[in-house]
């Protein structure tokens, strides 16, 4: 069965509960071993499900926010790495549909790439300037040749690298001093990953470098110039709460399972009876169920809103990620405190949900900016 097949967002979540499934029996290999989750997305793509975001108007789903950050969620309770690098693909797709700020033939031949499977993802961060969302302008370069493009330059955090397509580098052009992004096929002579990825957390996202050397690519790569730190809102970010709104779930889940099965012979019947890990069970409970209202009824309010009430809703957006991040590293700090010193096993998932929560600081907006946009926006 495929996401198109199926007519209703229920039936479209149920099949994604059944692939996270699957995710999740391979999530501990892929982490002890740092291997790529290839056929977690190999899945993804027959499922049909990398292409739900593509405008209806070019023959996609183009599934509303709110769903998209539900079936995001489901894969994150079964392989983390897996659904933050999927979603910067599905969500990008879902952007640009949204904003049309892209030469529509470029927008349209790219979405029919999709719908065959085609992966693509920005290319921004890079050492000199840290999170692109602090306006940080980039080293990359480019200029023009001979009516092509020269690209040179080095970027960092390249998720899903292994597996891309399409890479939206950005890079500023030499003559105006200008800066754009250049839509660069993973063919393009002189392109290269160094895999340089060796984190702790979200080890399977593969989120290499990307070098560029002398890349030449058609006048009608620049797809779009901008300026470094005002994109404006960006709904689809919406998508990394979500990611570790789905792990805190899953440390959660495996913390009651684990409470219900372990009886120690100090009591009678299993820990699960125990009024302090009822406590932090509750804890836990009341996390994650006022995340997940604040996460989707921001998301309903995205799908509803017209394009000037989005454009005011950046902090908002920022906030949200901000509470759902922070509150995933208390569900899984809970859940540890259940499992006691077992979580600490290398084989415990627990241990991976620690250290892949604790990644979610460091994607973007950060919590100093989210706060100062909240006191910004107060004092208006």
């Amino acid at each position: 069965m495929k996401f198109q097949d199926l007519n209703t967002a229920e039936e479209r979540i149920q099949l994604m509960e059944k692939l996270s499934e699957t995710f999740l029996s391979r999530a501990g290999k892929n982490d002890e071993e740092g291997l790529f989750p290839f056929e977690n997305i190999k899945e993804l793509k027959e499922s049909g499900y990398t292409s739900l975001t593509v405008p209806k108007r070019y023959g996609g789903k183009e599934i509303s926010l709110s769903e998209f950050l539900c079936l995001q969620e489901k894969i994150a309770e079964g392989d983390g790495s897996t659904a933050l690098s999927i979603g910067w693909h599905m969500g990008i797709i879902k952007s640009l549909g949204e904003k049309n700020n892209w030469e529509e033939s470029v927008f349209k031949d790219l979405c029919e790439e999709v719908k065959k499977g085609a992966l693509m993802n920005n290319c921004a961060t890079e050492p000199q300037t840290g999170s692109p969302t602090r306006g940080g302008k980039p080293v990359t370069s480019a200029r023009k040749e001979e009516g092509f493009w020269i690209i040179n330059g080095r970027k960092s955090f390249t998720t899903m690298a292994p597996v891309l397509d399409y890479f939206n580098v950005s890079a500023v052009i030499e003559d105006s001093g200008e800066i754009g992004n250049f839509l660069i096929p993973r063919n393009s002579q002189g392109l290269e990953i160094d895999e340089t990825w060796d984190s702790i957390a979200m080890r399977g996202t593969g989120s290499h470098d990307l070098f560029l050397k002398n890349v030449r690519v058609k006048e009608e790569a620049l797809v779009e110039l901008f300026q470094p730190g005002k994109k404006g809102a960006a709904g689809w970010l919406l998508h990394i709460p979500a990611c570790y709104l789905g792990i805190a779930q899953a440390a959660q889940t495996y913390a009651i399972n684990f409470a219900k099965d372990y009886s120690p012979n100090s009591i009678s019947g299993a820990i699960i009876d125990l009024p302090n890990v009822q406590q932090k069970i509750g804890e836990m409970e009341l996390e994650l169920m006022r995340t997940r209202h604040f996460l989707y009824s921001v998301a309903k309010k995205w799908d509803e809103a017209n394009d000037e009430t989005r454009s005011m809703m950046q902090p908002e957006l920022g906030a949200v990620k901000l509470a759902v991040t922070n509150a995933a590293l208390t569900v899984v700090d809970l859940a540890m405190r259940v499992a006691g010193a077992r979580s600490l096993s290398a084989k415990n998932p627990l241990q991976r949900y620690y250290r892949d929560v604790r990644a979610g600081l460091h994607n973007p907006p950060m919590d100093d900016m989210t706060i100062q946009a909240l006191a910004k926006s107060a004092i208006k």
